[in-house]
């Protein structure tokens, strides 16, 4: 299997979101996983497929989990006309 990492970032929602399986859809997501950060206000959900694969790890709260120069190294999400 060949992995491939991206991100996103959206800083109206403050959310970031990690793909780690480059070949995802939507609905593929069938389990996630809460992850308690001590001393943050940030929120880490990881996303895993019905093998129990990981699949993507949503950050809300980002800019209290990554530096600032990670999240300006990322794409912005589409947005309409």
């Amino acid at each position: 299997m060949h992995l491939t990492f991206a991100a996103t970032y959206d800083p109206d929602a403050d959310a970031s979101y990690i793909y780690v399986a480059s070949d995802r859809a939507n609905g593929d997501a069938v389990r996630q996983q809460h992850v308690h950060c001590d001393g943050s206000d940030g929120q880490i959900i990881l996303d895993y497929d019905r093998d129990g694969r990981l699949l993507g790890i949503e950050l809300l709260g980002a800019s209290s989990l990554l530096h600032a120069s990670a999240l300006s190294t990322v794409e912005l999400p589409e947005t309409g006309p």
